[in-house]
């Protein structure tokens, strides 16, 4: 049985991590087009301005943060298609212990390369199965730490920090959007969302083609997807697990799907309306208020918490030609 976290729990977390992580801001968006389709009321939580480029720096420091001496020595391993390689890597430079990072070869270039930067030793696999297999290996003859890129309480109360600062920023907020990948970000927002406010919708939202979430839930239970299909790298875990789902159960109101279409389009008005380039993972928030969520969220004050901009220029360009071939079939 998993033990839910609670709100004082959640504010503990927030105020040991206070001044080490950024308080990212929330605006009102300014765009007379989207609001002529969902009203007035739509706002920005900025998580793309946090440390490392994503929230999943929240998350790593968490873990990093109650390590004990010996675990400290002995330092980290995160295996990651890229942001959380980079966050766990940010995360051991800021506490001073070493961190070996794990990733696939098919890696985006540039998180690769800001992994190594932070100060990590960034190790290449040709698959997630021997990433995870060198992972163990790390661990086992190493003693390293694995933070893990979603699963487990500590992720979840640092990623909650999120949702405590968009509700204490926003009053009478109505809706949240939180794009799924495998269930770390969406578990700690809805938790200190549905906590402070019960009534506030939280919907979360996936990629058709690594839709792990939504099939958990329609099975009542974690599952593992055969196949992952999607440009949206940082939502393609191939599976969900037990913590995560629980939560995901416990305070998340729905969950839907998109196309990759879609999430470019999402990602085209992110830049064009609201001036930010962001990443395929934050362009499925946008994409799912315009598509699916457009009945529940219209005319409704809502947030969407737009969590990261990760991504190469050129990989970024396509991306936005695609959605701009797509942007009228989403706009409606």
């Amino acid at each position: 049985m998993v033990q839910l976290p609670t709100l004082a729990q959640i504010e503990a977390r927030y105020r040991d991590l206070e001044g080490q992580v950024l308080h990212t801001p929330t605006v009102q968006a300014a765009s007379a087009k989207l609001a002529n389709i969902l009203g007035p009321g739509l706002f920005l939580k900025q998580e793309l301005f946090q440390y490392t480029g994503t929230f999943k720096a929240r998350g790593a420091l968490s873990v990093v943060s109650t390590l004990d001496e010996a675990q400290r020595a002995n330092g980290i391993t995160a295996v990651s298609a890229g942001n959380h390689a980079i966050a766990a890597s940010w995360a051991a430079r800021k506490a001073g212990i070493s961190a070996k990072v794990v990733m696939t070869k098919t890696a985006n270039p540039l998180r690769i390369e800001r992994s190594k930067a932070e100060g990590a030793e960034v190790i290449l696999c040709d698959d997630i199965a021997a990433a995870f297999a060198e992972v163990q290996r790390l661990e086992k003859e190493e003693g390293r730490t694995f933070v893990h890129p979603f699963e487990g309480p500590h992720t979840t109360l640092g990623a909650a920090g999120v949702g405590l600062e968009l509700m204490r920023d926003v009053k009478d907020l109505e809706a949240v959007i939180v794009s799924i990948g495998g269930g770390g970000l969406i578990s700690g927002v809805a938790a200190a969302v549905k906590l402070i406010n019960p009534d506030c919708k939280v919907y979360g939202v996936e990629p058709e083609g690594a839709a792990s979430m939504s099939a958990s839930r329609k099975a009542n239970e974690p599952v593992k997807m055969d196949e992952i299909n999607t440009i949206a790298d940082s939502l393609a875990p191939p599976y969900s697990l037990p913590y995560s789902f629980a939560l995901n159960q416990a305070f998340v109101d729905e969950v839907i799907t998109i196309s990759d279409d879609q999430i470019c389009a999402g990602q085209a008005l992110y830049q064009e309306e609201l001036k930010l380039a962001v990443e395929p993972a934050a362009g499925a928030t946008l994409a799912a208020a315009l598509g699916p969520l457009r009945i529940k969220v219209a005319g409704k004050r809502h947030a969407l918490i737009v969590c990261g901009a990760n991504i190469d220029s050129q990989t970024y360009a396509e991306q936005i030609l695609r959605g701009q071939a797509n942007m009228t079939e989403l706009l409606g």
